[in-house]
Order: C-alpha cells, then sequence, then structure tokens
C-alpha cells in the first residue's frame, strides 16, 4: 500500500558514489522535464533533519556540500543506518510524504533496503539508475577518499547491486551525457 501522497507513474532511483554527479544529473533532468511533472526526492534530507533536531546542529548547513558536513558525516551514516536496522522504511516513508507529480527522482539512493522499499511499495513503476563517474572525474569535483565515508555501506551498498536498469556516465564528456539524458527523457515521456 502506497503511503500519503499520490501514486507515481514512474519512480527513478538513483545510485552513484560520492561526487559521480547525481544531483547534477536529477537536477539537469527535472530542469527538463519540469518541477510540474518532476519531483527530486533526497532521502538524505529526512535524515539531516532528523539527526539535526535531535543533536542540536543547524539543518540548513547539512543540507549543502560544506566542511560543517562534512565533520559530522560519519557519525550521520552510523546514526542513520541504526534508524534503517530499527525501520528500513523510515526515511523513505518521509520523502513521499505529499508529493503530487507524477514523476519522482529519488536523488541518493544508497541502500539495497531503500530499493526494496520503492518496489515493494510502487512495484513495476520503479526503476533503478546508477551513475558513474572515473574517479579522476570525481576528484575534479572535489573528491578526496575519506575513511569509515567512502568504504561505509552508505557508499558501496549498492556496488554489487549488478543489474541496473539504467547506467549513466558521468564522466565529464558533455555531449556523452546529454545523449544518454535524451534517452532517460524518451523513456520518462513514454510513462506518462
Amino acid at each position: 500500500m502506497a503511503p500519503l501522497g499520490s501514486v507515481p507513474r514512474l519512480v527513478l532511483l538513483f545510485s552513484g558514489k560520492r561526487k559521480s554527479g547525481k544531483d547534477f544529473v536529477t537536477e539537469a533532468l527535472q530542469s527538463r522535464l519540469g518541477a510540474d511533472v518532476c519531483a527530486i526526492l533526497r532521502l538524505s534530507g529526512p535524515l539531516k533533519e532528523q539527526y539535526a533536531q535531535e543533536h542540536g546542529l543547524d539543518f540548513q548547513r547539512l543540507l549543502d556540500a560544506s566542511t560543517y558536513k562534512e565533520s559530522y558525516r560519519k557519525d550521520m551514516i552510523r546514526w542513520g543506518q541504526e534508524k534503517r536496522q530499527a525501520d528500513p522504511g523510515f526515511f523513505c516513508r518521509k520523502i513521499v510524504e505529499g508529493v503530487s507529480q507524477p514523476i519522482w527522482l529519488v536523488s541518493d539512493t544508497r541502500r539495497l533496503s531503500d530499493i526494496q522499499w520503492f518496489q515493494e511499495t510502487y512495484g513495476a513503476v520503479t526503476q533503478t539508475v546508477r551513475v558513474v563517474a572515473t574517479e579522476q572525474s570525481r576528484q575534479q569535483r572535489g573528491w578526496v577518499f575519506t575513511p569509515g565515508v567512502d568504504d561505509a555501506e552508505s557508499e558501496c551498498g549498492l556496488d554489487d547491486f549488478g543489474a541496473f536498469d539504467w547506467v549513466i556516465e558521468n564522466h565529464g564528456d558533455e555531449q556523452h551525457l546529454e545523449e544518454q539524458l535524451g534517452h532517460l527523457i524518451e523513456f520518462v515521456h513514454s510513462r506518462l
């Protein structure tokens, strides 16, 4: 049974390593499809909001790509894992409440339990999208390997997932990225 909110026509679950370009890709798709048709949902939003409330932190600063967020990242990961162990759908249910657009882009799917929840809840309208980028491309975007973060489940939980429905290569070749986005947009239009 779907939680509060409308039933989507299509749910695209985006995953990828830090600095692979998940947000860039989902924002590019939304800008082409329109915010009235397409909602970007971030699992990290309710996680960061709840974490900030429980720890007396600045929620807005946890949302940006700042050193403030990075200084709490390891503990946020641990805390989020504890919440998910107690209730695997906790953050998933929070992000879909009240969403009315027919197309949902979940920009930060990180765990098998996230995928399972959406597949069990929304079935065949759920598709998985892996955004990949070379280590060099990620480094050019500011990525530096951080022990306890880049080797944690939040970054590696879907490495062995297998057959993603879509793979978007975001290595810095704008033309190639545009071609891939074009194919994905055609697919989205087929579901409207």
